[in-house]
C-alpha cells in the first residue's frame, strides 16, 4: 500500500515546480498527512551518543523543515531525529527563483536556495511551542548573508536555541550563500568554534543542561583541509560533525540541470560524502560523533555510512524520489538486518568498513 501511495504522491507532487512541492508537502504534514506505517520499536537500532538516546539512527537532514514547522509529523514517520533549519537571525528571501532543479535520472538535486527562512523569531515561537515534547529535535543554525559579522550570527543563535534544541548545527558548508564556506579555513574556523562553544557553555551553566553542538562540513574538502577541522573540532571540544553538506562537483551527472549553479545533493554524492566520512573517522578516532548524510535512499545505503564511521545517518533527497514511506522502510529493514544477523546492537557494525572507504576517492564515481 505504502508504494502505491508513494507512486501517486511522487506524481502529484512532480507535476509541480520544485519549490511550490516543498511547500504542498509541508502543508500535507501539518495535516496529518501521508498516514505511514507505524515503525516498531526496536532496542537494537538505540543510538546513545552525546548525551542523547536516539530511538533509531536515522535522521531528517535540515534543509525540509527550513522554519521548525513539522518536526513532530517527521518523527512521526520513523525518524529517530528531525533537524529543522537552516535558521538565520533574520528572515531572509534566498537567492531568486527557480533555484531548485530535479535531475530526475540522477535521482538528485541542485538547489541554490541561499538560507531561505523566516529567522529566528519564527522558528523560537514554535520550538518554545513544542518544548517538553517528546522526541529528538536538532536545530540548523546559519548566518545571513548580508551579515556585517556572521560569526556573531552563530553565537547568537546558540545563545537563543541552545535551552530548547536537543543539539545544535554549526552550518558553515552551504554552498549557496557566498564566502560562507571560507568558514572552514583553519583561522576563522577556531574563531568561530571558541565563540560558539564558549556562548553554549554560558548558557549551559545557566540552565545546568549541555546542549551539544555540531559542525556541517563540506564534501569538497582537501586532506589538508579535514586535517584543521579535526583539530579544531577536537581542541574546541565539539561534540561531533556532519558529513556532509551539497557538493560542487558533478561528477557522474548525466541530466542536463546538472549545469545549473548550486549545491548538488541525492544518490550522485552517496561515495562522495562517505569517502569524507570515513576520513573524519580516521582523523577524530573512535569516540568523536559523526552524523552521515548524502544520497542516503536505502536501507543498504543508510547502514553502508554506519559501516564508514557514522554514528548516525541523516536522508532528505532520497524521500523526495521514494516518498514519504522511505523512512519508515529503512528503519524496519535496519531491525530485520540486526535480527537475522544476530547483533545485539545496530552500533556494532560502525567501523566495520572503514579500511575500504578510506581507500575510495572522494572523486571515484
Amino acid at each position: 500500500m505504502n508504494s502505491l501511495v508513494d507512486a501517486i504522491g511522487r506524481r502529484f507532487l512532480f507535476s509541480f515546480d520544485p519549490e511550490t512541492a516543498h511547500g504542498l508537502s509541508i502543508t500535507a504534514l501539518k495535516a496529518g498527512l501521508p498516514k505511514c506505517r507505524n515503525v516498531p520499536d526496536s532496542p537494537a537500532l538505540a543510538v546513545d551518543v552525546a548525551g542523547l538516546r536516539f530511538p533509531n539512527p536515522l535522521g531528517m537532514a535540515a534543509g525540509y523543515d527550513k522554519n521548525g514547522e513539522v518536526p513532530d509529523a517527521l518523527l512521526g514517520l520513523g525518524f529517530g531525529f528531525a533537524e529543522v533549519g537552516t535558521v538565520t537571525p533574520l528572515a531572509q528571501p534566498g537567492n531568486p527563483k527557480p533555484r531548485i532543479f530535479r535531475l530526475a535520472e540522477d535521482e538528485a538535486v541542485v538547489n541554490r536556495l541561499g538560507f531561505n527562512n523566516k529567522g529566528h523569531g519564527s522558528c523560537l515561537e514554535r520550538m518554545h511551542a513544542r518544548y517538553g515534547r517528546p522526541g529528538i529535535v536538532g536545530i540548523n543554525i546559519g548566518a545571513n548573508k548580508d551579515s556585517a559579522d556572521r560569526i556573531d550570527d552563530y553565537r547568537l543563535g546558540v545563545e537563543r536555541f541552545a535551552p530548547l534544541a536537543s543539539y545544535l548545527t554549526v552550518n558553515i558548508s552551504s554552498p549557496n550563500t557566498p564566502g560562507l564556506r571560507n568558514l572552514q579555513s583553519r583561522e576563522s574556523l577556531a574563531e568561530l568554534l571558541f565563540e560558539v562553544t564558549q556562548a553554549r557553555n554560558v548558557v549551559a551553566g545557566e540552565s545546568g543542561r549541555h546542549t551539544p553542538i555540531f559542525l556541517k562540513i563540506a564534501p569538497d574538502l582537501a586532506d589538508a583541509e579535514l586535517e584543521d577541522i579535526a583539530a579544531e573540532v577536537t581542541g574546541n571540544k565539539v561534540d561531533g560533525l556532519i558529513v556532509s553538506n551539497t557538493t560542487l562537483s558533478r561528477q557522474g551527472i548525466t541530466s542536463r540541470q546538472g549545469s545549473e549553479t548550486g549545491g548538488l545533493s541525492g544518490r550522485p554524492l552517496f561515495v562522495r560524502s562517505t569517502a569524507i566520512l570515513a576520513r573524519m573517522r580516521h582523523l577524530l578516532g573512535p569516540q568523536a560523533v559523526i552524523i552521515g548524510v548524502g544520497g542516503v535512499d536505502s536501507t543498504e545505503t543508510a547502514m553502508e555510512k554506519i559501516r564508514a564511521g557514522a554514528d548516525l545517518v541523516q536522508l532528505y533527497t532520497g524521500m523526495i524520489y521514494a516518498g514519504p514511506a522511505l523512512p519508515g522502510r529503512i528503519v524496519r529493514g535496519m531491525a530485520d538486518y540486526v535480527r537475522r544477523m544476530g547483533l545485539s546492537s545496530i552500533t556494532e557494525l560502525r567501523d566495520s568498513r572503514l579500511d575500504h572507504w578510506l581507500g575510495i576517492s572522494p572523486d571515484a564515481a
